[in-house]
């Protein structure tokens, strides 16, 4: 049969076409469905398949990062040990509650040893606290030469605990040279008052 003869078909004549023409009719609505049946029987299998394939790029990116991790786990390691060391030789620098008092007369003798005279030592009345260590700041104020001020500060520097100097202003009364600063110091929290500072930042937090 010829197109044109398809074409000629009446759909409300079926019994009557040729049986040529409903064998290669017959034979399209079996193609039709069986494809359609394919399609919708395979879309979620097509769609697990995809599933699948980004659950196995996740997975690879996953392990490549695990490998890199893994091939420099020794580095890492001694990195960690590095900071630590580090860490520690910083925290030894810090006073604990007993040697405050003995670093503040350390920062004073430090003063009057190049010959400086102290107008002003007043610690401040509560340390700011931090997560492991507490900041004590002391407003000084010195008068003498610039030559000694510098050697001052140098001193502070130089003590076996962490001083340091702030907010420094110098000023020239009458070619006496005067001196305000804010030295600060620090010292390390003990185990109790860590506690509590871990318990009041956790206080906050739920605020």
């Amino acid at each position: 049969m010829t197109l044109d003869d398809f074409r000629r078909l009446n759909f409300r004549e079926a019994g009557s076409w040729p049986l040529a023409a409903k064998i290669v009719i017959l034979s399209i609505l079996a193609v039709f469905i069986l494809a359609a049946g394919a399609f919708f029987d395979w879309k979620d299998q097509f769609e697990t398949l995809d599933a699948a394939k980004g659950e196995e790029t996740r997975l690879r990116e996953q392990y490549a990062q695990k490998k890199v991790k893994a091939i420099n786990f020794e580095l890492y390691v001694q990195q960690l040990k590095e900071v630590e060391q580090s860490f520690g030789a910083l925290v030894k620098q810090l006073p604990n509650r007993a040697e405050i008092d003995a670093l503040l007369t350390d920062i004073n003798q430090a003063g009057l040893g190049r010959g400086l005279q102290f107008e002003l030592f007043r610690p401040a009345a509560q340390e700011r606290m931090a997560d492991f260590y507490a900041e004590l700041p002391i407003a000084i104020k010195i008068t003498g030469n610039y030559h000694d001020m510098g050697a001052f500060a140098s001193d502070v520097a130089q003590l076996p605990r962490i001083v340091t100097l702030n907010d420094l202003a110098i000023a020239n009364n009458a070619g006496v040279l005067s001196l305000d600063a804010t030295a600060k110091t620090f010292r390390y929290l003990d185990e109790d008052e860590i506690a509590r500072q871990r318990a009041a930042t956790k206080d906050k937090a739920k605020k």
